[in-house]
């Protein structure tokens, strides 16, 4: 394996796991929004700021690294991005700050009126920003992003493919939200409202399933490099997606609740890294190989020492917390 590889694959591995533990994060936002009233959604509402509290400030760590590994590794294509997409980056940095502050602020707030203020800030945030951050990926997958320069700051986000991934992200965010939440409260013992979120859960992975398989047709004429991918080396991870999507459906319906949290999971794994197969070798689709982009040797080889590093410092914590926090005791608190 080459080190630009290398450093290409730890990136994308950050890549999954933001969409995985973010998107968990991100999704909740959707059951907040739709949880009620003030007195009917309470409980849905307590359920959430329960789950994802412990755990939403550190998911930030994913996409730090990320953005680091790009800069530093493949510093061109960064530049390149940033300055084509940096509207919708703007917005979905908003997004992230605005989330943060309503989540913290809402806890506090001193009258109903201003709670639901926040509530709705953080729910909405929850929205857009995964919406923005599927348009990026979006416009970089259908080659708008020209390899020197700036491309056209609309069209780049503003186009078919942009659209459905960021629809997609959405979607992908709230089921995920949605099963995670669904076994937290049948493990805390809160039977309706697991009955209630399992619902809408399967609602939602319904609709995300349709959009993500009928997305393969616009997709197909707007970014055919992307297309040949899919339904080339991408093809078993695209299959097995919508395996585990179809699997976790079932779980759901039969109240498996612990193990659709691990279909679940396979499913937008396998959606994310269908992505990242069926666009290689290019970095920026149709502009610049991963060979191209890629920095010094000496840099790539400092990276990779840097993700060693990071594995033993910074993931047995993250483990840990993530663990305690999927704990029996926990769910007692």
């Amino acid at each position: 394996m080459t080190l630009e590889l290398a450093v290409a694959a730890a990136l994308f591995v950050g890549v999954v796991a933001y969409a995985l533990f973010r998107g968990a994060d991100f999704g909740s936002g959707f059951y907040d929004l739709t949880a009620g009233g003030s007195r009917g959604g309470a409980e849905l509402r307590t359920l959430v700021d329960h789950s994802i509290g412990p755990v939403w400030e550190a998911n930030h760590v994913w996409l730090i690294y990320v953005l680091v590994m790009w800069w530093t590794g493949f510093p061109e294509s960064f530049a390149s991005a940033m300055n084509t997409l940096i509207l919708p980056m703007l917005l979905a940095l908003l997004g992230i700050v605005l989330r943060g502050a309503a989540f913290a602020f809402r806890k506090f707030a001193p009258t109903l009126g201003q709670a639901r203020l926040y509530g709705a800030v953080f729910a909405g945030s929850s929205l857009i920003t995964p919406y923005f951050l599927g348009a990026v990926a979006g416009g970089i997958a259908s080659g708008r992003v020209p390899a020197e320069g700036r491309g056209d700051l609309w069209s780049s986000w503003l186009n078919p493919t942009s659209t459905f991934g960021g629809v997609i992200a959405v979607g992908t965010c709230a089921f995920l939200a949605g099963v995670f939440l669904t076994a937290d409260a049948d493990r805390a013992g809160r039977a309706s409202l697991a009955a209630s979120l399992r619902r809408r859960t399967l609602g939602v992975g319904l609709v995300t399933g349709a959009v993500v398989f009928a997305a393969l047709v616009p997709i197909t004429h707007d970014a055919p490099t992307l297309a040949e991918g899919l339904r080339g080396r991408a093809a078993p991870l695209v299959v097995l997606s919508g395996l585990c999507g179809v699997a976790t459906l079932a779980l759901l319906l039969r109240r498996r609740f612990a193990i659709a949290r691990v279909t679940a999971v396979l499913a937008v794994a396998a959606v994310v890294s269908g992505w990242g197969v069926g666009q290689y070798p290019w970095l920026l689709v149709d502009e610049l190989t991963l060979r191209d982009a890629a920095g010094a040797d000496a840099t790539l080889a400092g990276l990779l020492v840097v993700v060693g590093l990071a594995g033993v410092l910074v993931l047995p914590p993250l483990v840990y917390l993530f663990r305690l926090t999927q704990s029996e005791a926990w769910s007692e608190h």
